[in-house]
């Protein structure tokens, strides 16, 4: 089985666990309402973390968009 590995990985580990659970707000529908997507927009942690309680085990797929070309990743802001 693979196994990934990154730098500060142990960090990014204890700061996930230590991250808080919340619910999702609805905002508004788009398209057809029986659909079972779900789109949110915020955050990567918060938005995952926020999924698991009425969706775990149950979601197939997952697309993150980050921005590019913001320079935040190396922690400096635009």
């Amino acid at each position: 089985m693979p196994f990934l590995a990154w730098v500060n990985k142990n960090q990014a580990v204890s700061s996930t666990a230590e991250a808080p659970y919340h619910l999702l707000q609805f905002q508004t529908s788009h398209g057809d309402v029986e659909a079972d997507n779900v789109l949110i927009h915020g955050d990567n942690l918060p938005a995952l973390k926020a999924l698991l309680p009425l969706y775990r085990g149950q979601v197939k797929c997952i697309f993150i968009d980050p921005p590019y070309n913001t320079q935040s990743a190396n922690g400096v802001s635009p």
